[in-house]
């Protein structure tokens, strides 16, 4: 291939990466923060205020999922049929009118009604946004692609957790209290970027303004190519026989183990922080709090950063997701015999690495052999099973503290999924269903029109 042509691919690849990559991960940081920012809220008033039991903390935590789930795939089969510049805006506007309305919830009843409703506006963001990604690059870029979105999860917590306890230390403020200043401080931003994404998103390469003419006739040629490949070897898949695909059932049960994992995680790490008074006598203010928090997250963001950098260079193989999936099973119940706060949050650390490093390139998968509707479908009856994932976490692990009156079965628990995940993608990949990567060295130098298999 010519070296104009390879000039082409990496100046169309960059400006996605510069361009749409950064926009389209600051919708998943607010996507991410308004669903999180009930574990924030809870240790820090709410509970109190509401009178809530663990039990009843996480059922209000998990009920989110069930609306989500509810509405996901119809919601994601709207989105390729209207357009990610839509639907995505019209979602994000939904849920952050929903997340203001925290801002004067008054009893344990209305927190379980806009969780759920909160759900139902979220329904089809997150793999809306993994679908549109994957309709803007190759699949030989797209492990690159997803890891520069998925960085923002982990920094979701390590800026949104500080920002958090800032917010709730301004208590008086419009006469609420620090909670609901919280509340109201993480919806806004929801509505104004859910308006901005009307005007900036584009729906596919041929309609981007800042993409050059070859540009956008390297990225559609590539794309409609690999899109004509890939149907061509699954011609049954549709969207009605994904429903009946053993490899899209097993793909939702490895994502199921990481999403109760990382909900666990995320909804009763301030909790357990919370509870360091208690155990080692430790006293922190709301804004410590949040930044311990925020600890375990920075250093996933560099592990999910570098192991799929690795995952980019080799190809994904298994291991790029079952051997993070395995550290993370071992580790997150060791967690609780560390014996003083700093060993907790090293092991922690070491929990939350795993997840992030295991979740970008996961979802390279899927789209090894679904395209179109039924990529749609498939994707996002994936990410409806991990959000079962989402709701068990929550309320599964309250109910286990308030039975054993503490977190150690229901850390054994979130390590049991964890190490179940990484054994299903082992027997995966081993089935012959799941293809290994091709090292990006092994392609052609331009590598147009070709692409290491996900």
């Amino acid at each position: 291939m010519d070296t104009t042509q390879s000039v082409v691919e990496k100046s169309a690849i960059r400006k996605v990466a510069i361009r749409l990559v950064p926009f389209v991960a600051l919708m998943f940081f607010i996507n991410y923060l308004d669903r999180t920012a009930i574990s924030f809220a809870g240790p820090n008033g709410m509970n109190t205020d509401l009178a809530l039991s663990a039990a009843q903390f996480g059922f209000a935590s998990g009920v989110f999922f069930i609306g989500y789930i509810l509405l996901e795939i119809p919601s994601n089969l709207a989105l390729h049929k209207f357009g990610a510049r839509r639907w995505l805006a019209r979602i994000m506007v939904s849920w952050g009118i929903v997340s203001l309305l925290f801002t004067w919830v008054g009893s344990v009843e209305h927190l379980y009604i806009l969780r759920f409703i909160l759900g139902v506006a979220e329904a089809g963001f997150f793999p809306g946004a993994i679908l549109f990604l994957s309709l803007w690059v190759p699949s030989r870029h797209r492990s690159k692609i997803l890891a520069l979105f998925y960085l923002a999860q982990p920094l979701t917590t390590v800026i949104g957790a500080p920002l958090a306890g800032l917010l709730i230390q301004q208590h008086g403020l419009f006469g609420l209290s620090g909670w609901r200043v919280m509340f109201l401080g993480v919806a806004l931003p929801a509505i104004i970027i859910g308006i901005i994404a009307w005007f900036y998103l584009a729906d596919s390469p041929a309609k981007a303004k800042w993409l050059t003419a070859d540009e956008k006739i390297w990225l559609t040629g590539a794309l409609e190519k690999e899109k004509s490949e890939t149907a061509a070897g699954n011609r049954h898949v549709s969207v009605r026989t994904v429903f009946g695909n053993g490899r899209v059932w097993m793909l939702s049960a490895i994502y199921f183990g990481f999403i109760y994992g990382l909900y666990a995680l995320g909804f009763f790490l301030p909790t357990i922080i919370a509870g360091f008074e208690g155990l080692y006598g430790t006293k922190f203010d709301v804004l410590q709090k949040g930044l311990i928090t925020a600890i375990p997250y920075l250093p996933a963001a560099f592990a999910l950063y570098f192991w799929s950098k690795d995952a980019t260079k080799r190809g994904v193989r298994t291991w790029h997701i079952a051997l993070p999936a395995l550290i993370g099973g071992v580790s997150i119940p060791l967690a609780l015999f560390a014996g003083s706060p700093a060993a907790t949050i090293a092991v922690i650390t070491i929990t939350a690495m795993s997840i992030f490093a295991a979740l970008p390139n996961f979802w390279t998968v899927p789209t090894q052999f679904l395209t179109g509707a039924a990529a749609a479908a498939g994707i996002a009856l994936i990410n409806t099973v991990g959000n079962l994932a989402g709701f068990s976490a929550g309320y599964i692990t309250g109910w286990l503290k308030d039975w054993t009156g503490g977190y150690t079965v229901p850390m054994f628990v979130v390590g049991g999924f964890m190490l179940l995940s990484s054994v299903l993608m082992v027997v995966l990949s081993r089935s012959g269903k799941v293809s290994e990567g091709v090292p990006a060295e092994a392609l052609d130098p331009a590598g147009a029109g070709h692409h290491a298999e996900p």
